[in-house]
């Protein structure tokens, strides 16, 4: 699992925040990161990755996830927008999962680094079942160098 926040709430500071959700869900905890907002937001994250331990099939897990946010309170608002906590499943033990309300693996992981560095952390060679390639590897090839291209010709 992912969790972000970028508000105070009821814990304090977002790092705070995430920090009580860690000890909630009582998993494997990654760091705390920083990291830049995406979209509209201009308040600097706090995330982190936790693998837990559950019986949950994805639509219980992800319906006790939402009553969390609730609780820390979370309110819907705007995409991208400011969040108290932010609990998002990213990977699953059974590989994939669709319904209406769950994609599993969650569609952009592979495109953050805010998700994919506390990920590596805690389950490196966990791997994508879309890809088959492992979460360490996927951070390396989103952060590696690029070559920049010339402009001359």
């Amino acid at each position: 699992m992912a969790i972000g926040s970028n508000r105070r709430g009821r814990h304090g500071p977002p790092r705070a925040e995430v920090a009580a959700a860690l000890a909630l869900l009582r998993g494997e905890a990654s760091p705390i990161v920083a990291s830049a907002p995406l979209g509209p937001s201009t308040r600097t994250f706090a995330n982190a990755a936790v693998l837990i331990r559950s019986d949950e099939a994805p639509p219980t897990l992800l319906t006790r996830l939402k009553a969390i946010e609730r609780d820390f309170g979370r309110r819907r608002g705007r995409r991208w927008g400011e969040r108290v906590i932010d609990l998002d499943i990213i990977l699953w033990s059974g590989g994939t999962w669709r319904s209406p309300t769950l994609t599993i693996p969650h569609t952009a992981f592979q495109a953050r680094d805010f998700v994919l560095r506390p990920m590596a952390a805690i389950a490196p060679r966990w791997r994508d079942p879309r890809s088959a390639r492992t979460v360490r590897q996927l951070h390396a090839r989103l952060t590696r160098a690029r070559a920049v291209p010339n402009a001359r010709r």
